[in-house]
């Protein structure tokens, strides 16, 4: 994990809720993950879709603006949008959750969130702690609780809450079956403390850093094999798809990756919790 990435990703944050950000939706080739699992998303903003026999789903419709990119992806590996019969976020932050309306529209599918960020989903962004947020309000067709089941065409995905960087953050693990293997695929929310973010006596959100001390007690303790995330960079993806170009082992199956990767932003919370502490007495 390139932590350097991380810190250019924090810095940027605060200003990546305001309006569209067209660097971080650059077109890239679609991928095969592991299995039926593929990465359908943009140069910086991390779609999934999860194929089954009944159906697809699809994990972070990005901006509105991401939709066409994401179609293309998903066609141009031999699947179709209109397949897709369940989408769900990681969280509810613009960059991944405001083409869910749009999404919703062109593919018929259902939209499942998280109960902590219905609220902002339905009401178009409005109502979070931190970023005024602007996107097309739709209606949620299932929430989801801590550990919720999702399920379609034999495949079953779990939503951990991991509260902090939002109060629905989700964190998605599903198993993967490839090369008569099983793996064990977690998709972080996120777990960053952005520019800005209050972590002592935040009136908007009183409980934020309890909250993200569950965040991080619930990523410890899910197995991992394969490691990916909201965005790229919390997984290095552009390094291991270099890696995974020359052949070999497949570079997404990383569990020291995100052990380390976890740990670290771990650290970074306490730090940024200590000096936010130290500076409120």
């Amino acid at each position: 994990m390139r932590i350097g990435l991380l810190s250019l990703l924090l810095v940027g944050a605060a200003a990546a809720f305001a309006d569209f950000t067209p660097d971080w939706n650059k077109p890239i080739p679609p991928f095969r993950i592991a299995g039926n699992l593929y990465y359908v998303g943009t140069n910086y903003l991390a779609s999934y879709l999860i194929t089954t026999k009944a159906g697809d789903i699809l994990i972070n419709p990005d901006y509105e603006e991401s939709i066409p990119v994401i179609q293309h992806n998903i066609e141009t590996l031999g699947f179709h949008f209109s397949d897709i019969k369940i989408i769900l976020i990681s969280h509810a932050h613009d960059d991944h959750a405001a083409g869910c309306a749009l999404a919703k529209k062109q593919s018929g599918a259902q939209l499942m969130v998280m109960d902590a960020d219905v609220a902002e989903i339905e009401h178009g962004g409005a109502g979070d702690f931190q970023y005024v947020q602007h996107w097309t309000p739709v209606k949620v067709d299932r929430i989801l609780h801590d550990g919720s089941l999702v399920n379609l065409g034999g495949v079953t995905l779990t939503a951990h809450l991991t509260p902090g960087h939002t109060k629905g953050c989700t964190t998605w693990t599903i198993d993967v079956k490839d090369a008569g293997k099983t793996l064990h695929a977690v998709i972080v929310g996120s777990p960053n403390v952005n520019t800005g973010y209050k972590l002592v006596d935040n009136k908007q959100y009183p409980r934020i850093a309890a909250d993200y001390e569950k965040c991080f007690q619930v990523l410890r303790a899910l197995p991992c094999d394969l490691f990916l995330g909201a965005h790229g960079v919390y997984f290095g993806m552009d390094e291991k798809l270099t890696r995974l170009k020359t052949g070999g082992v497949n570079p997404f199956i990383d569990p020291d990756g995100y052990r380390a990767y976890v740990e670290e932003r771990e650290q970074a919370f306490r730090k940024e919790l200590a000096a936010q502490q130290s500076h409120s007495q």
